[in-house]
């Protein structure tokens, strides 16, 4: 298992009783022994196994020993949180490419979600600091304009929408079809709204831990919305330290890969800017 490390920190789509996830990541819904309860259907691609094979069976018997001893270690770190760990540059197999994996512990079952890695890792992680070092001076409404700015310069996206209580700010590369509505019931990463569907084997109607998946599909509505705005792909960031709480959303006309360290970045740097309004706020009551 190569360049490993961790981070801590809805509605499926309903298609003839099945929920789903996005196409460009794999997700399998294992219980705390790590059996696997359930698999996406294009999850042959990640391990070798058709989605069928997998169900009841060790995930142990599919993935190479030491990528399972490093992700359950990790895991255990997680155990009895909210937060969300994730593992960089993770092979299962001899058949097939490295992976980003993110795990979480949801309705008393394991989520484990995977994309194919990213090359450039430790970019994203790298200008966080000094993206938060720049709103040192920002105070009030500056700072929530600086917030905007600085995650749309971090993560690319064309539109950084920030809430906060009943304050708004935005930052904007050209215009869309209409403001950002955060209110619509987003995944966590929505990568590409045109691109079709995978299910998840075996179907059924409640998949109430499944809703916590980062790229489970966005219920139809929410694509709905999205779609009215001119978006395209997205990122849902939400924050809260002590009494500051809110939101980031960040949006594209275009498709974007799913990128986990991105997501983490972007996560960080949103709890560090909680922090900053939270001293502005002590300091000017």
């Amino acid at each position: 298992m190569d360049t490993v490390t961790i981070d801590g920190g809805g509605t499926a789509l309903q298609t003839g009783g099945a929920a789903g996830i996005q196409p460009g990541c794999y997700l399998l819904e294992l219980s705390l022994d790590w059996i696997v309860l359930r698999a996406s259907e294009n999850v042959h691609h990640l391990l070798g196994e058709s989605h069928v094979t997998l169900i009841d069976e060790p995930l142990g018997r599919f993935v190479h020993s030491q990528a399972l001893h490093d992700l359950r270690n990790l895991f255990s770190r997680l155990s009895g949180t909210t937060g969300i760990g994730r593992a960089y540059g993770v092979r299962l197999t001899d058949e097939h490419e490295f992976v980003d994996v993110s795990f979480q512990l949801s309705d008393g079952r394991v989520l484990l979600e995977a994309v194919p890695s990213y090359d450039g890792f430790g970019e994203c992680f790298g200008t966080v600091g000094g993206l938060v070092a720049g709103l040192a001076n920002a105070s009030g409404h500056a700072l929530l304009e600086g917030g905007a700015r600085r995650m749309r310069a971090l993560t690319g996206y064309d539109r950084v929408t920030l809430t906060c209580g009943q304050d708004r700010a935005e930052s904007s590369r050209g215009s869309f079809s209409a403001p950002a509505d955060l209110s619509a019931n987003v995944p966590a990463i929505v990568a590409d709204l045109d691109a079709e569907q995978v299910g998840i084997f075996p179907r059924r109607g409640e998949d109430s831990s499944l809703a916590d998946a980062l790229l489970r599909l966005p219920a139809p509505d929410a694509i709905a919305q999205l779609r009215s705005e001119g978006v395209r792909s997205s990122l849902s960031v939400p924050f809260a330290v002590d009494d500051v709480s809110g939101e980031f959303r960040c949006d594209s006309r275009t498709a974007r890969v799913p990128h986990f360290e991105l997501h983490a970045a972007a996560e960080l740097f949103a709890q560090l800017f909680a922090m900053r309004l939270e001293i502005d706020r002590f300091r000017n009551g």
